[in-house]
């Protein structure tokens, strides 16, 4: 789609630790059956052979899980056929989160949620929220805990198209409109969202309004919970921006949009039950390291104009997990036409929050993501990032 592409195009295939594992099947072990990561500490050991605590610890994972909507022979020619079905990928889906065993799950392109995802995941011993995109869009953003670890208190959801309503008559879009055309978006987006990008400007209208810009249906959701046994408050967010490379000024303004509600709900958060709470920021950012967006996150600096100019204020500082302790992944994001990260783990620096290890990704050359994604192995597009935080005692 894009000439940029094809530097990506050229990052080698990557290969998985020695350190990951093959969910075993009690079924037929004729197929593979999927990848199931493990947590690696931030000082190079397993988590299991760390010493003893010295404050309560909590694991988190953030997956796009490839909404069944947009698995099409068309978009995903590479998988094999057995990997684009509902029931074989939906299994594989349960068998790496319930393997992972996280006491918080963050998942993208969550589609069929009442009428499956709630009701199996909740069986492994989580309760959940979830945000349907808006528009007609099958598929959301959903949040899973575990209640033995934490109490959900409060919860507040994210529409990207209530940016419209910020727009005034007389707006008009900023020259950086086309000015970051990196590939900082899943290139199979495009199909995913069942169009492509010039026949859908053409039936939602004119896109050099910023009205009709900025309406893409994305959403987010971000909640407050109490962590048990350190009465400790934590705030989780989860969101999927905007896919577009060519959109830099949407994606741009949604990120601004999402830190401007997060550190509102953060000050709600604070005042209502008088505490200090930790953030921590999970998605689908469809943003490569170093992009706009990205270093908008990290750094909280755009020296883009927003499309709505009330979102310039002083966002709340970020820092990445992956970045900030083995660097960033080469990719968590695999397909023949595009590899990169996309996907990140972010949180606010504080005197109580550190994160103490990270969810393993695949390195250069692995034959699990041979061809790309999804396969026998990995039953998204994308990979599962993670991590364990720690929480010292108040």
């Amino acid at each position: 789609m894009l000439k940029s592409l094809s530097s990506l195009n050229s990052l080698p295939i990557p290969r998985i630790s020695t350190s990951s594992r093959i969910c075993l099947s009690k079924m037929s072990t004729a197929k593979p059956s999927p990848v199931c990561p493990k947590f690696i500490s931030v000082e190079g050991d397993d988590i299991y052979s760390r010493s003893k605590p010295d404050g309560v610890r909590f694991s988190l994972v953030s997956y796009n899980i490839l909404a069944q909507v947009y698995v099409k022979s068309s978009v995903f020619p590479h998988s094999p056929s057995p990997c684009r079905k509902w029931k074989a990928r939906s299994e594989a889906i349960l068998t790496v989160l319930k393997n992972l065993g996280t006491d918080f799950l963050c998942l993208q392109e969550l589609d069929e949620y009442d009428s499956f995802y709630k009701k199996n995941i909740e069986s492994y011993g989580y309760s959940s929220i979830y945000i349907q995109r808006s528009g007609q869009k099958r598929d959301g953003c959903g949040i899973f805990y575990k209640p033995d670890c934490a109490d959900l208190l409060l919860e507040e959801r994210i529409e990207y198209n209530d940016l419209v309503d910020a727009i005034q008559d007389d707006s008009i879009l900023h020259d950086d409109k086309h000015g970051d055309t990196q590939a900082n978006g899943d290139e199979n987006s495009e199909a995913k969202n069942g169009s492509s990008s010039k026949s859908t400007l053409k039936d939602s209208g004119d896109p050099n309004d910023p009205r009709v810009r900025l309406k893409r249906d994305c959403v987010g959701i971000m909640a407050a919970f109490r962590l048990k046994d350190t009465f400790h408050h934590v705030i989780v967010a989860n969101t999927h921006i905007y896919w577009d490379p060519e959109w830099a000024d949407v994606k741009l303004a949604q990120a601004k949009y999402l830190l401007s509600r997060l550190a509102q709900f953060k000050e709600l958060v604070s005042e209502k039950y008088e505490c200090m709470p930790s953030v921590i920021l999970a998605g689908d950012f469809n943003s490569t390291p170093g992009d706009k967006v990205y270093e908008y996150l990290v750094s909280g600096n755009s020296s883009s104009p927003s499309l709505v100019d009330c979102l310039d204020g002083l966002p709340i500082p970020l820092c990445s997990v992956y970045g900030s302790t083995r660097g960033e992944p080469p990719f968590t994001n695999c397909t023949p036409d595009f590899t990169n990260t996309l996907d990140y783990i972010f949180f606010v620096p504080d005197d109580h929050i550190k994160p103490l290890s990270f969810l393993e990704l695949p390195e250069a050359n692995s034959s699990t993501v041979l061809g790309g994604l999804p396969n026998y192995y990995h039953p998204s597009d994308h990979l599962p990032i993670g991590a364990e935080f720690e929480i010292t005692r108040e």
